[in-house]
């Protein structure tokens, strides 16, 4: 739809039952792309939220009143100076691949797509500064012809953008060896533009850039961010096959806690969940469970060494190539290994947990004979304040919502913390049960009238006004 036509749209609709008064704002925000076009409002009001059936039932119908999408950020200033006048809701939109309706717009209003802002600004050895939209496989494809790389990424790596991964605030693939985004050291600095009449820009450096870290946007719109980098190494995709998960969960064990072994990525894997692995198929053997690893070139011999007492077999090893025409092995891990299984069966669902660090294996036992042939287990190795851990995103017959929460209900039982991803707030989803009190403070200072992404941070009170 042209600009012009657009506009005399949304006129007409201010002037009946529309919501929000978006003809005033497009007078406001004159001469940056937009769009009401409903085929583009519905496409880009949603992420994967449709992992989880619930929330599938309660975000389907969302909708977007326009979606803006700005080039630098003076015009996300204008943008958010706009949508604090006229009172009307702003929820940013990064790549869209979170699966909890982080990017949806509950209340309408403007979506702000940033793909527009996908510069790298500048890069040195171990860290780089980019805008909020650059795609996190670019990044990667800039930074290691100079021979760094991002030190995570999620499994979504190709469309997951840089913005809204440090929004969502998980891991990925090097959280193994660095953390998750969460840990100190892993963000350097958040440029962030507030939702105010008159919108200041505030740089957050250190410990204080970590307010926007798993905030879903609700804490400021984020334009800009300085990440450190790892080094650039030669990796390698290796899938070792064992008897049963507990096997290969000792051994990813194992591995992860070996300092000198070089790893980005360590994914015990349960049977019957690698028979979907299109890709990899051949390398999966029937009835047995993975491990599937990314290994440094330099480790390899050492790996296969500690190896031979677990009893596995290597059923594939090739030098890792992150291509955009070929599937990577980690497209198989973190919550790839549910989209794999979707792909095949959309009656799954899934949980996020997190295993008692000094008894994973034990955890994994307990709670798979409690849920067998119901739950399917899949791990992934990550430190957590200095101790390695396992993050677990076990797949799942969905039958009713009663009978999640039952599941829920037995996994705590066994000393496992769960992270709800069937729920929409930043504090129900929480395996605190809490949203941080820096960033529930921060809000009242940027978001004043509770503006940003509303409806996703349960406990705050926005101001009168």
């Amino acid at each position: 739809m042209a600009q012009s036509a657009a506009l005399a749209q949304a006129t007409e609709i201010d002037t009946g039952t529309a919501r929000y008064p978006i003809a005033r704002l497009l007078g406001d925000i004159s001469g940056i792309d937009f769009t009401t076009e409903l085929t583009d409002l519905k496409r880009r009001s949603r992420d994967y939220f449709w992992y989880s059936p619930i929330l599938n039932e309660q975000l389907k119908d969302k909708l977007a009143d326009i979606v803006v999408t700005p080039k630098d950020e003076s015009e996300v200033i204008r943008v958010a100076a706009a949508c604090a006048k006229y009172r009307i809701p702003l929820t940013v939109r990064g790549g869209a691949t979170g699966n909890y309706g982080q990017c949806v717009p509950l209340e309408g209003g403007v979506v702000l797509d940033m793909a527009a802002m996908n510069a790298i600004e500048w890069q040195k050895p171990g860290w780089l500064r980019v805008q909020a939209g650059v795609k996190l496989w670019d990044i990667d494809a800039a930074t290691r012809p100079n021979g760094w790389e991002l030190r995570m990424h999620p499994s979504t790596k190709r469309s997951a953008q840089i913005g809204g991964f440090v929004a969502g605030g998980s891991g990925g693939a090097g959280s193994v060896t660095y953390g998750g985004m969460r840990e100190p050291g892993n963000i350097l600095a958040a440029r962030i533009v507030t939702l105010e009449e008159k919108p200041r820009v505030i740089e957050l450096r250190g410990d204080a850039a970590q307010k926007i870290s798993r905030a879903y946007g609700t804490t400021g719109i984020i334009t800009a961010l300085e990440m450190p980098l790892a080094p650039a190494l030669p990796w390698t995709d290796v899938i070792v096959a064992f008897d049963n998960l507990v096997q290969a969960v000792k051994f990813g064990n194992a591995i992860a806690l070996a300092d000198g072994i070089v790893k980005k990525l360590v994914s015990p894997i349960e049977w019957p969940l690698p028979q979907n692995f299109a890709a990899y198929r051949p390398y999966c053997p029937d009835g047995m469970s993975l491990l599937l690893c990314m290994i440094g070139e330099m480790s390899l011999e050492s790996f296969a060494t500690l190896l031979e007492p677990f009893g596995g077999s290597i059923t594939y090893q090739q030098p890792a190539e992150d291509v955009l025409n070929k599937v990577p092995l980690y497209e198989h891990t973190w919550n790839h290994t549910t989209l794999q299984q979707l792909k095949v069966d959309r009656c799954l669902t899934y949980l996020q947990c997190l295993y008692p660090h000094d008894r994973i294996a034990d955890a994994v036992a307990k709670v798979g004979a409690m849920f067998e042939g119901e739950v399917m287990q899949h791990l992934e190795f990550l430190r957590i304040n200095g101790l390695m851990s396992a993050s677990g995103i076990p797949v799942i017959r969905y039958t009713t919502p009663e009978r999640i929460y039952e599941i829920i209900a037995g996994y705590e039982s066994c000393g496992i913390m769960i992270a709800n991803p069937h729920v929409v707030t930043l504090e129900d989803g929480s395996r605190y049960k809490r949203v941080d009190a820096d960033q529930l403070g921060f809000k009242q200072q940027v978001d004043p009238m509770g503006l940003l992404n509303p409806g996703k941070m349960r406990s705050f009170v926005p101001q009168a006004g």
